[in-house]
């Protein structure tokens, strides 16, 4: 299998009020054909602008793509046209937002906005019959009858598998589920996360899983990219990751999940905060809350190196113990 995705040293700044931010800095990942890759770090660290990058979803201006690549089948979205962009946002590259009541037109029946990515992606389909299909495939009962809901009829369960028979109507080459699970209960949780898992398999798609829970990725993803302030900080095979996490940061999101069978014991928490983009640290951006920094990570940018095969760090202390 070749990579589908290669982002190589993304740099992305927006323009605010307070002048330049640079939200995404140095962001380097690739997923392969047919894998699932998972995209964790607290909230705000660039997770979901990462992923709206890899089609250009980001209103320019205020976004400027400083520098770097997207690569998607070798071919650079920086460097394509509107007409072009137009082909492979929902095409090649479909997504699963988190709140389907937002991405859902209200007044519109679903089966409608179902039909319509497939009249735009897949022309030559008929799009009721193929509609109906990709309903009956997420496991909506009765799909002659959901069909002629509005979103507001049907369950928040329900509006999320309507979601993903749209983002799969196209039969993309890389999904990216963004949060698709936070806003449902858990038994609802684990069966979206089958769903997305079966589908994968039989479309033999890619997955990029963008999420804070580290708990649903252990049997989902292949691999997972751990992200910090607009940077990613490590990145490794799913087993290999969750065992011996190498980075600070990584290591203690580990520490401050909760875990099955050790009681009620207090969780640990991250001292500090993620910065703001306003007021980023020098040097190493997870310095001031690290407890391995030295003078140097104020001053010197980590770089990404590989102190075992198949699994890349950005810190050049990461394999001492945490004090």
């Amino acid at each position: 299998m070749g990579a589908l995705l290669e982002i190589q040293n993304l740099n992305l700044k927006l323009s605010t009020q307070r002048g330049w931010v640079q939200p995404l800095c140095g962001v380097s990942l690739a997923i392969d054909e047919g894998e699932i890759v998972a995209l964790v770090g607290e909230s705000g660290c660039g997770k979901s602008l990462t992923a709206l990058s890899i089609t250009r979803l980001i209103p320019s201006p205020p976004a400027n793509f400083e520098s770097g690549e997207i690569l998607l089948q070798g071919r650079d979205v920086l460097k394509m046209n509107s007409s072009e962009l137009r082909k492979i946002r929902g095409g090649k590259v479909s997504y699963i937002f988190q709140e389907p009541t937002v991405c859902l037109n209200p007044v519109m029946r679903v089966g409608r906005q179902i039909e319509e990515m497939i009249q735009l992606h897949r022309p030559e389909i008929k799009s009721r019959d193929e509609a109906l299909r990709f309903m009956q495939w997420v496991g909506i009962a009765d799909p002659e009858a959901r069909m002629r809901c509005y979103p507001h009829e049907l369950s928040g369960g329900m509006q999320q598998r309507i979601m993903i028979a749209m983002a799969l109507s196209s039969q993309p080459l890389l999904l990216v589920a963004d949060e698709p699970t936070t806003a449902l209960d858990v038994t609802i949780q684990a069966q979206i996360l089958d769903l997305l898992r079966d589908t994968q398999k039989r479309l033999h798609m890619a997955i990029l899983l963008i999420t804070h829970n580290l708990a649903i990725i252990s049997n989902f993803a292949d691999r997972v990219a751990v992200m910090y302030a607009g940077q990613v900080v490590e990145m490794a095979a799913t087993k290999i990751l969750l065992s011996n996490p190498l980075h600070p940061y990584s290591r203690a999101l580990m520490d401050s999940a909760p875990a099955l069978g050790k009681g009620t014991q207090r969780l640990q928490s991250i001292p500090g905060q993620v910065p703001n983009l306003n007021a980023m640290p020098t040097g190493c951006r997870f310095n001031p809350r690290c407890p391995l920094a030295r003078n140097e990570c104020s001053r010197e940018e980590p770089e990404w190196i590989e102190p075992v095969p198949g699994h890349w760090v950005r810190c050049p202390y990461s394999q001492e113990p945490l004090s």
